[in-house]
């Protein structure tokens, strides 16, 4: 069976970025499918920190109130843990906004209210207008995904599809529609991948475009937990791979746990390294409920979840009528959160690029590509800056040589400092400073910080060990930064 039904979109995939994109191209007068293969709640470790910058790109695809009543949790800030010496990051001042779109995308707000969050049992909007600084929100990922979906829904040229896209239909060299399993053909004027981070479409860019996976994480639910800094995320670092920790509801905190292994961990040895690595360099407050959830992954109860941590570099959509957008586009390492705030901050920008263009232009491949072009441009700035950020930093913090435990010791002293060495790295972190510059002006300032550091603590008679040191410090820096800033920006 086939539809006779033309669309002008097809969206693949209702995660995050499908449903914001779906509904606002809806919003632009467009009539969108939007096809996923299980509509009923999921329940995942990804996708529960959103940082500043992917909130204000959700308030102008108009779902900001996506977040609201689903226990939301309000998000100041981070709290790092060095070794039990803790110092606390802010989330940048809102004076930050000045320099960044913060304006509805064409056809988001239709009501007049969609890109303005309320106040309901867990977010209080009069506490957060009046609040100098940003801030972003925990959540679970499951009760989002399901609020993200009835707003989209809700969208009367959105035509919703319960199905598997077993492949796409090609004519001509071009992208015409979609087959789904039992359930025919559907033919679009553009078709748009969102399938996450095991799409089976990104092939279609180009055959060897596969992500690679550098270490897991394993998340648990861990009940009740008593955190060292309430509001904010938490990252606990020691000689184990980075922890990190943030309440998503008022009972309820996520933990994830970095494993380093390429390949799936077996539960036996997952088990040991969570007892015998983690467990003992918890804050004490921590450490009760995570032995709860602990002891429940032992016996079955409730087991603990592991995803792999997956890196891939945006390429250009030139295939005609065929467009690839959120992790199917473009991954990086989840430990800075950053995953929401790409995905929805390219779909504003491709959004707002296609706002161009008429229902009958979407069939033009010069006119769409000409969009192809300015859109891959035009997210390098904030692309790089979090990608690169994400793998500089679990590298850092994962520390399994000398010359990068060197480098994390000087990472956290430089956090001590304040001011400026707080407020530049949260605001790459958070997405509000979008500049490679400063990303590069930061990192080497913690590389030089570091080996300040040493030259202090070695003293005058072990000058010569600290200056072998510095020296491989200050190589290993670059090795770990600039391979992927120069891919991420010259891609």
């Amino acid at each position: 069976m086939s539809s006779s039904v033309h669309y002008d979109a097809i969206v693949v995939g209702a995660g995050v970025v499908g449903p914001c994109l779906a509904k606002c191209l809806a919003g632009q007068g467009r009539k969108v499918l939007i096809i996923e293969r299980e509509w009923t709640k999921p329940n995942r470790i990804v996708g529960e920190l959103m940082q500043p910058a992917g909130l204000l790109a959700l308030k102008r695809l108009g779902m900001a109130k996506a977040v609201n009543n689903i226990e939301a949790i309000p998000v100041e800030g981070y709290y790092i843990s060095y070794f039990g010496n803790g110092v606390t990051i802010p989330y940048p001042e809102k004076t930050v906004l000045r320099t960044l779109a913060t304006a509805p995308v064409a056809g988001a707000v239709e009501q007049g209210d969609e890109d303005k969050m309320e106040s309901d049992s867990t977010l209080d909007m009069r506490q957060w207008d009046e609040s100098p600084n940003l801030r972003g929100v925990a959540l679970h990922h499951g009760e989002f995904l399901t609020r993200l979906r009835e707003l989209c829904l809700a969208e009367e040229n959105v035509t919703k599809l319960d199905g598997n896209v077993t492949g796409m239909v090609q004519e001509d060299g071009r992208v015409v529609g979609v087959e789904v399993a039992d359930k025919g053909v559907f033919r679009a004027s553009l078709v748009f991948c969102c399938d996450g981070i095991y799409s089976k479409f990104r092939k279609e860019l180009a055959a060897d475009f596969v992500p690679s996976v550098g270490s897991y994480f394993v998340g648990m639910d861990l009940v009740d937990a008593d955190l060292p800094k309430k509001n904010h995320g938490h990252v606990i670092l020691g000689q184990h791979a980075p922890v990190l920790i943030y309440q998503i509801s008022p009972h309820h905190s996520r933990i994830l746990c970095a494993y380093r292994s390429a390949k799936l961990p077996k539960k036996a040895d997952v088990l040991e390294y969570l007892a015998a690595s983690v467990l003992p360099h918890l804050p004490e407050s921590v450490k009760p409920s995570f032995q709860h959830a602990y002891e429940s992954s032992v016996d079955g109860t409730s087991i603990y979840k592991a995803m792999p941590n997956q890196y891939l570099t945006a390429r250009l959509n030139d295939v005609p009528g065929f467009v690839c957008l959120g992790d199917s586009l473009n991954m990086r390492h989840p430990l800075t959160g950053g995953g929401m705030t790409v995905g929805l901050n390219d779909c504003a920008l491709l959004c707002e690029l296609l706002s161009e263009l008429s229902n009958e232009q979407l069939k033009d491949h010069e006119a769409v590509l000409q969009r192809m072009v300015r859109f891959h441009k035009a997210r390098k700035g904030l692309d790089a800056v979090i990608n690169t950020l994400s793998i500089a930093l679990y590298t850092l913090f994962a520390a399994d040589s000398p010359a990068l435990t060197l480098l994390q010791q000087g990472c956290f002293h430089y956090f001590l400092r304040g001011g400026e060495c707080i407020s530049g790295p949260i605001g790459l972190l958070s997405g509000v400073i979008p500049r490679a510059s400063v990303l590069f002006y930061h990192f080497f300032a913690v590389a030089f910080y570091s080996c300040w550091i040493n030259i202090r603590a070695k003293g005058l008679l072990g000058f010569p060990v600290a200056l072998w040191q510095n020296t491989a410090a200050l190589v290993t820096a670059c090795f770990v930064l600039l391979p992927f800033l120069s891919q991420e920006l010259f891609s």
